[in-house]
């Protein structure tokens, strides 16, 4: 099955901020991590994003269900900085991740450099990056006790 991406506006943050509650509950109880997680930012914060014309925001469909969220930076240098991405819980370990990056990268031709960060000790999120082709750049950035962050590039 095949995902589609589906550009938003500001009209859809509430149902961001729900679904992005949920596609982040499980890092939120693991690492506890109130400042910096997408599971426990605020609506207005979500609102405030769309302010900012570098940002795309896109769901992630699948027949015609949003399964998640994906959020691009684009930069003047030709470089897009994969800002957040997430599947929902019921639909993750399917290929879907995968896809939407796939995907996502291919609305930028121009991009010369794909960059993210994520967290070091969830080794089934670094191993999708790097089976997307993204590799290490050796930053690390530590969050608190048992999380750091660490920068990809492409």
């Amino acid at each position: 099955m095949n995902i589609e991406l589906i550009k938003l506006t500001i009209k859809d943050c509430e149902k961001i901020h729900k679904m992005q509650q949920l596609g982040f509950v499980a890092l939120l109880e693991k690492y506890r991590d109130y400042e910096t997680s997408p599971g426990a930012e605020s609506l207005e914060r979500i609102k405030q994003r769309f302010a900012y014309d570098v940002l795309d925001h896109y769901f992630i469909r699948l027949d015609n269900e949003d399964i998640g969220y994906i959020r691009i930076r684009c930069f003047e240098d030709n470089a897009c900085h994969l800002s957040q991405m997430f599947i929902l819980p019921e639909f993750q370990n399917k290929g879907y991740a995968q896809q939407a990056i796939a995907k996502a990268e291919s609305f930028y031709p121009n991009a010369q450099k794909w960059t993210l960060d994520t967290i070091k000790q969830e080794s089934k999120l670094c191993h999708l990056y790097e089976k997307m082709g993204y590799k290490l750049t050796g930053t690390e950035k530590n969050i608190k006790p048992g999380m750091d962050l660490v920068d990809y590039e492409k």
